[in-house]
């Protein structure tokens, strides 16, 4: 199976990186109107998986994923494109925050 990876640098701060994921992630693949888009777009896609990975870890770390200690964990984050919006609010206490 064929995937689409994108890499965009992000800079050095963790917590403005954390940020732009969420914004960018919310915004192009969580809210109705994308999901509407990427349904006609790609046909059968279910769920977007992501991570916010680091140049220096050469390990597949998704930085968004941290256990209570604050180590990251390999764990893809996930956006569900179901048509159910309560399944998108549980995996993503975010949604509604961003700023336009």
């Amino acid at each position: 199976m064929y995937r689409l990876h994108i890499d965009i640098p992000l800079g050095p701060n963790e917590n403005d990186a954390i940020q732009q994921v969420e914004d960018l992630m919310h915004w192009h693949f969580a809210d109705a109107d994308a999901k509407e888009k990427i349904k006609y777009l790609m046909g059968n896609v279910d769920q977007v998986n992501y991570r916010l990975g680091h140049d220096e870890d050469r390990q597949k770390s998704n930085y968004l994923n941290k256990t209570e200690n604050g180590h990251v964990t390999n764990k893809k984050s996930r956006i569900s494109l179901s048509d159910s919006a309560d399944d998108t609010q549980e995996e993503f206490d975010w949604v509604g925050k961003m700023e336009i």
